[in-house]
């Protein structure tokens, strides 16, 4: 599947935008705070109903606007397909392709898959534990379904136990709720950690090449898949942990807390490696998930790279840029110069000034 083509209306700072995108490398370039990133995350939004930056659906509207609107042209062979998504202030998206309204927002994951690459992602490896389930997360809600269902009941299972906990204290009959959300905790948050367990397994099957070509054959990196509590066992440890969660009023164990850990020669590079390798292997893990998508749709992702060159080296920068060669690539940057030195093909490009584009300016 190809992105053809997008249309903004009051969506961040576009009042209103058509771009069309080349089957290879669109390039989205000028100084920065005047869109570029914007137009990425509308194809991000389009294709997974939310964006990379966590932001509420009320703040990608243009100021002083109730609703913006995103339409998403795909095609694949003669094959055309129209994707809409109404985004309001106070209440859910609209979404619908080809005309028709879909049901559940997550119904829309699965049309267009998409790899976004933005230079907080060099950072994953040392950041926190939640941006690392996030990164799971989020490619697994694209490829699997049964996942993106269990995920999504979990979580809400979650916040509605977090309730729970704060109330109880008020409530003698809250006890048995707490058990009957712990059951559907632990049914859910099983199938989150076999389809966590799995993932990680396949990027590891990957990421071993491609690291070992980064590094000149220097390292062997492998990832550790961390499970806060073991599959089959949430019920059992959200029992013995009761009186803690209630004590605390929040739900201390289970998948919500998982976590991966990243191994370079035997050592534990969150906390004991070098800036350069947490960078490099950020960006092993990112060309993996690239290739993974591919192995298991049949179809390379489309690939969104949000400034990424100007925060690597050159080795870096020419494996990236080799690598992507195939892959329908959206660009932002403040300057075409590293493409240019690199003698990278360019098929489209756009200049962006201040939620304005103008093409094929170089």
């Amino acid at each position: 599947m190809k992105l053809s083509s997008i249309e903004l209306k009051n969506y961040r700072n576009y009042r209103e935008i058509h771009i069309d995108f080349d089957k290879n490398v669109t390039i989205f370039y000028g100084d920065n705070a005047q869109g570029k990133t914007n137009i990425l995350e509308a194809v991000y939004v389009c294709a997974t109903t939310k964006s990379h930056r966590s932001a509420k659906d009320r703040d990608l509207i243009l100021f002083g606007e109730d609703e913006a609107h995103i339409k998403m042209m795909l095609a694949e062979g003669d094959t055309k397909t129209r994707v809409d998504m109404h985004i309001k202030k106070n209440r859910s998206k609209g979404i619908a392709v080809d005309g028709l309204m879909l049901r559940k927002a997550s119904d829309l994951f699965g049309y267009l898959n998409v790899v976004f690459f933005s230079p907080e992602d060099l950072n994953i490896i040392k950041n926190g534990p939640s941006e690392r389930r996030k990164f799971v997360d989020c490619e697994l809600c694209q490829l699997d379904k049964i996942y993106l269902y269990n995920i999504v009941n979990y979580n809400k299972v979650l916040s509605q136990r977090s309730r729970i906990l704060k109330d109880i204290g008020f409530r003698s009959d809250y006890g048995q709720l707490l058990e009957i959300y712990d059951n559907q905790l632990s049914v859910y948050g099983d199938v989150v950690i076999r389809s966590r367990r799995e993932f990680i397994k396949e990027l590891n099957k990957i990421i071993l090449e491609i690291h070992g070509r980064l590094s000149g054959g220097k390292e062997k990196l492998e990832i550790i898949y961390e499970p806060d509590v073991e599959e089959g066992n949430i019920f059992n440890i959200l029992t013995k942990n009761r009186e803690r969660d209630i004590k605390q009023k929040l739900t201390n164990a289970g998948p919500h807390r998982d976590d991966i850990n990243f191994i370079i020669n035997g050592v534990d590079i969150r906390r004991f490696g070098s800036q350069g390798q947490q960078r490099t292997a950020a960006l092993s893990l990112k060309m993996a998930e690239i290739r993974l998508v591919e192995r298991m749709t049949k179809e390379k992702p489309i690939l969104l790279l949000d400034d990424v060159l100007s925060e690597l080296d050159s080795s870096r920068q020419n494996y990236l840029l080799n690598s992507i060669q195939d892959i329908q690539t959206l660009i932002t940057c403040t300057g075409l110069d590293d493409f240019v030195n690199n003698r990278f093909h360019i098929d489209r490009v756009y200049k962006v000034l201040g939620g304005h584009i103008i093409e094929n300016v170089i």
